[in-house]
């Protein structure tokens, strides 16, 4: 079976994207700085090159991705092979569609639990459409222990952005500084409080092959609290397995709002089968585009989603005028 690097293959993500991709019959290669089986740094695209010879693919799980895509995603142009990664990151991720748009070779930002996820079950919730007056991506954590590289990535967006925040209104990304807002969002098991603009990678993904002027996404208040409590454990090395979530989407279109849900455990753990999955149909030729795409743009998101079992639970779509 095809042979896939992993560029960052000891962290925690990493770990997971490994196991998958061996589950799943490919032939992982562990790449990094350190304790991989081929040693690449992102300053030296020499190494990079090395570490990607004879790859078929390039899975990049290493942030804080402003530092590391554009050097991956360079040396997996030169190799002509796929690159997928898991960032998180708001403002690498705009880098990555604005100066790879004439890349010939696929290129899959954000393949992974925020950014991926949310980017299939609004395409899928749409269907044929490609346009939408709002979107809302709810995200119903019950908790959130986050990695030593969440917290990483979180700083190096909070420097980029001066501390301000964003969000994705009048089909633009705007920096405020306005204060955060709650309210009871309607989850299908019950209302939570969240964060109304809790920006994650959606509102680059989304709207990158979707006409819609607003993109918001919003956190359950506990996770929330979660991720800026300094004092929050990091995950085991068995991930969170007591963290469960539902993505909640909301689309609104021409007055229909159409609904699609996914659930799980463990949004480290389950980005591994988004990741991989989206490994397998680049490979496979299962795209419907080529060069620089969001997940929603590069693959039939529907069947994408149902093809996640049994990692993730799919409600698609559940609508209501």
């Amino acid at each position: 079976m095809s042979a896939v690097v992993v560029y960052g293959a000891t962290g925690h993500t990493g770990r997971f994207v490994v196991a998958e991709l061996a589950k799943q019959g490919f032939t992982p290669i562990r790449a990094g700085r350190r304790s991989a089986e081929r040693q690449a740094t992102v300053d030296d695209p020499g190494s990079l090159d090395r570490a990607l010879d004879g790859a078929a693919a390039v899975v990049n799980c290493a942030g804080p991705f402003a530092t590391t895509a554009g050097p991956l995603i360079e040396a997996a142009l030169r190799a002509g092979i796929p690159y997928v990664d898991v960032a998180a990151e708001i403002e690498a991720n705009v880098s990555t569609f604005a100066d790879y748009a004439k890349a010939e070779t696929p290129v899959v930002p954000a393949m992974a639990f925020y950014g991926g996820l949310g980017d299939l079950l609004v395409t899928a919730a749409l269907g044929e459409r490609t346009t939408a007056d709002e979107v809302v991506v709810a995200y119903g954590l019950s908790s959130w222990r986050p990695t030593a590289g969440t917290r990483e990535a979180g700083q190096v967006s909070h420097s980029r952005r001066a501390g301000r925040r964003v969000r994705f209104r009048n089909g633009a990304l705007e920096y405020h500084d306005e204060p955060p807002s709650r309210q009871l969002w309607p989850f299908p098991d019950g209302p939570r409080e969240v964060i109304t603009e809790f920006s994650m990678a959606d509102v680059v993904t989304v709207p990158s092959h979707l006409d819609v002027p607003d993109v918001r996404t919003c956190m359950t208040v506990v996770a929330a609290a979660d991720l800026s409590d300094p004092g929050t454990p990091a995950p085991g090395e068995d991930g969170s397995p007591d963290q469960t979530f539902i993505v909640d989407v909301l689309v609104r279109a021409d007055g229909v709002e159409r609904r699609a849900a996914a659930r799980g455990r463990d949004i480290y753990a389950v980005t591994a089968p988004l990741a991989v999955e989206a490994v397998r149909r680049l490979l496979a030729g299962q795209t419907r585009t080529t060069g620089v795409a969001s997940a929603g743009a590069m693959f039939d998101a529907a069947d994408f989603l149902h093809s996640l079992a049994p990692y993730i639970s799919v409600e698609l779509p559940a609508r209501r005028t």
